[in-house]
């Protein structure tokens, strides 16, 4: 039947992507749920078609509004809906497969992030786009200068909203919210953290429907998750090696920090594998060049921290590595969603030191799954476990700082004169 189950605008679903032939199990349950018009909330794995589950019921509903046919029975040629997203690289991602859509149906998407000249966006906006996909401190600006206006809004979607509360954005969302007028509202996201119940309670309706479309918290079963136990100073070496001996095509790798990002790929390109970095630190014009450069396999490896966690879509990516074990085990979750997209396969790696442990520990107890720990022949783990009984007695630690404050063997000499 694929998605002539719905009561889509015909020209919405002809202007799908090829491959796009059935809906997912979220785009089954999202798209009538949003066409009644309540809220939603929906709970779903990365990688599960998120952006079309939300994205054709909302045009569906604006090009009724636009073409008069809807119940209010007026043109309105003002911003409609609004999709949040927390990054720039999400908010470019969604606007890029729905402005396709849009554009069937006469209606017009823009983007507005953090990163691009402000005045451009201003000037763009002297003729609004009916949807707008925009990052929370860049849309916040531009309501509060009365760039944008809200007043005919009728949707508004929280793109990876566990994750938008992870990085800090709860405040711009209540401002953005206290300009908005009463409308749909609908929240995504693939893990439930106890941040976003709560904003749950506050924002969405007491007759929000919720969606779950698989196990809250897991990944999708199509991903082979191995674990290497190592050592840290091993890592690098280990990572070299995998990447060389299977002959991966292209490799996500995620880091934790900016400088260790920085710092792995010089260790790449001297090892002679074509790699780049990208994180927060990196100019916008760079990041979307570095990103584009992966996309299209001019670059093998890209070593990122998790400003990609949750935006980065590469066509059939084969492998996933954790260079570093997260320090949410949610974000676990969300970096190795980033293969086995669409319904195919791949491969998530992680190498986990023992000072990892307890993040591994948590990633187990939120995802169900025992993932177990594998040695590797050539590198035998050498690093020992810090725990209580390794520290030493009170008097010893004394001693040790009684030895500390000798400048010479005269010193010593004189202490035991003196017993």
């Amino acid at each position: 039947m694929g998605f002539s189950l719905f009561t889509l605008n015909p020209k919405l679903v002809k202007s799908l992507p090829s491959l796009v032939i059935e809906p997912s199990a979220i785009q089954k349950q999202a798209i009538p749920a949003i066409l009644s018009g309540k809220d939603v909330l929906a709970l779903a794995q990365t990688g599960s078609g998120k952006t079309y589950a939300f994205g054709l019921p909302i045009l569906h509903r604006i090009a009724a509004l636009q073409s008069g046919t809807s119940k209010l029975g007026q043109q309105t040629p003002n911003i409609l809906a609004v999709i949040i997203a927390p990054t720039r690289e999400l908010a470019a991602q969604v606007c890029q497969n729905l402005t396709p859509l849009a554009q069937a149906v006469d209606l017009r998407v823009d983007a507005l992030c953090g990163g691009e000249d402000i005045t451009q966006q201003v000037e763009r906006l002297t003729s609004p786009a009916e949807l707008i996909v925009a990052t929370p401190g860049r849309l916040l600006a531009l309501a509060q200068q009365g760039v944008i206006q809200f007043e005919q809004l009728q949707c508004v979607v929280f793109d990876e909203a566990d994750r938008l509360l992870d990085m800090g954005f709860i405040a711009d969302i209540n401002a953005l919210l206290a300009l908005m007028p009463k409308r749909q509202t609908l929240m995504f996201s693939a893990t439930m953290p106890a941040t976003l119940d709560e904003l749950v309670k506050t924002v969405l309706s007491s007759s929000t429907i919720r969606l779950e479309a698989n196990a809250l918290n897991s990944a999708v079963e199509d991903i082979s998750q191995t674990i290497y136990h190592v050592n840290k100073g091993s890592k690098a070496k280990i990572l070299i090696e995998q990447i060389k001996l299977h002959h991966w095509s292209q490799v996500l790798v995620f880091v934790n920090a900016k400088d260790d990002a920085d710092a792995l790929c010089r260790k790449l390109l001297k090892a002679g594998i074509n790699a780049a970095a990208l994180h927060g630190d990196k100019d916008q014009a760079l990041r979307s060049q570095t990103l584009n450069d992966f996309k299209t396999q001019q670059l093998s490896v890209l070593v990122a921290t998790d400003v990609m966690a949750r935006g980065i879509h590469i066509d059939a990516l084969p492998v996933v590595i954790n260079f570093d074990l997260p320090n949410q085990a949610e974000v676990y979750v969300h970096r190795i969603g980033r293969t086995a997209r669409a319904g195919l396969s791949g491969v998530a790696l992680s190498l986990v030191s023992h000072l990892e442990l307890v993040s591994l520990e948590a990633i187990r107890q939120l995802t169900g799954h025992v993932l177990p720990l594998t040695t590797l022949a050539d590198f035998p783990v050498t690093d020992l476990v810090t725990n209580s009984t390794s520290k030493r007695a009170p008097r010893d630690k004394k001693a040790n700082r009684r030895t500390a404050s000798k400048r010479g063997a005269g010193d010593f000499s004189k202490r035991k004169s003196a017993q």
